[in-house]
């Protein structure tokens, strides 16, 4: 009888013992954890303009966005020497990724800030609202597919929204400053997608997308490294608060490296065509965080440009094919 009772409470521990492995599958196989994460990274996206705007209030724009990425490549180096993530091996497949890093991660960061210092945190999340189309755009004449009418009209409402954005704002209280400021974050925007269109390709050849981030921060961060010291002791080490640093090592660490790793693991886990609409839910969320913290507000002109930025970055990217859809949606 006790034998019997203790291999029975064996089996029973045996059982207990296997269900959590089993849970855990189940739990991250779930179809609504990959949609869940994707959500989180554009609430950190779209908080992108919101962070910049508090980092520079007090750090020099120029050195913010050289610290964002020289900081997130201190964690991206590791991450990509401990996970043996290999570079391209042939000379085209670096030449893409060494354009992706510039554009995303020197480019990007630097004009893009200086930009959002000089106008207001709302319109930088506008503006960033347009990546979606640049992207298509930008993919569509590398491949040189053919367009359709929606996808026309859809770039053509996203743009001219955003036109009236910039040209809105510059007649407003803030003036000049503001409009070379929203045209520099357009220009930013640009760059950026570049890149992007350059890291697709890169996709396309078979070399998977998070070496591709990791070694692009790395390399991007490096090169960085003399900019950093001339600006160090052109400005002096900035006295700054927790707010400040905080937005800073959010930009650096979130945004820039463990946001891209999180969005590409969504993408393969709940596929790209499903998890790239949410993409359109990040201006919404920068829009939200700016009002909350910095109480911004958009004028009704300003909120009308607002829907037919967001409609037109949709009307894109369900007008053009599969691919456009995988190519926007690896952007990110």
């Amino acid at each position: 009888m006790a034998r019997r009772a203790l291999r029975t409470h064996n089996e029973s521990e045996h059982m207990q013992s296997d269900a959590p492995p089993i849970q855990r599958r189940i739990t991250t196989d779930h179809p609504a954890v990959p949609v869940v994460a994707a959500l989180a990274v554009m609430v950190v996206w779209g908080g992108t303009p919101l962070f910049s705007k508090v980092a520079a209030e007090q750090i020099d724009p120029l050195l913010v966005g050289i610290l964002r990425t020289v900081i997130a490549g201190c964690l991206a180096l590791p991450l990509a020497l401990f996970r043996r993530q290999p570079l391209p091996a042939d000379v085209r497949g670096r030449q893409l990724l060494a354009f992706s890093g510039f554009a995303a991660f020197i480019a990007f960061p630097l004009v893009y800030t200086v930009g959002q210092h000089a106008t207001s945190a709302l319109h930088g999340a506008l503006i960033l609202a347009t990546l979606p189309v640049f992207t298509s755009l930008f993919g569509t004449l590398v491949e040189r597919r053919r367009v359709s009418r929606t996808w026309i009209v859809g770039c053509a409402l996203a743009l001219s929204s955003e036109a009236i954005v910039i040209v809105w704002r510059s007649a407003g209280a803030v003036g000049g400053p503001s409009l070379l400021g929203d045209l520099t974050v357009l220009i930013s925007a640009a760059v950026c997608a570049m890149g992007y269109v350059a890291g697709a390709r890169l996709s396309q050849r078979g070399y998977a997308a998070v070496p591709t981030t990791l070694w692009g921060v790395s390399f991007s961060a490096v090169l960085l490294l003399p900019l950093m010291g001339w600006s160090l002791v052109r400005t002096g080490v900035p006295h700054a608060d927790p707010a400040a640093w905080g937005s800073l090592l959010v930009l650096a660490l979130l945004t820039s490296v463990l946001g891209y790793i999180a969005w590409y693991w969504a993408l393969a886990k709940g596929g790209i065509s499903r998890i790239a609409s949410i993409q359109f839910t990040q201006p919404l969320f920068g829009i939200a965080l700016v009002a909350v913290v910095l109480g911004e507000r958009p004028a009704p002109v300003t909120a009308v440009a607002a829907v037919g930025i967001l409609l037109g970055a949709w009307l894109v990217l369900r007008a053009g094919s599969r691919r456009t859809v995988d190519l926007a949606a690896v952007a990110g």
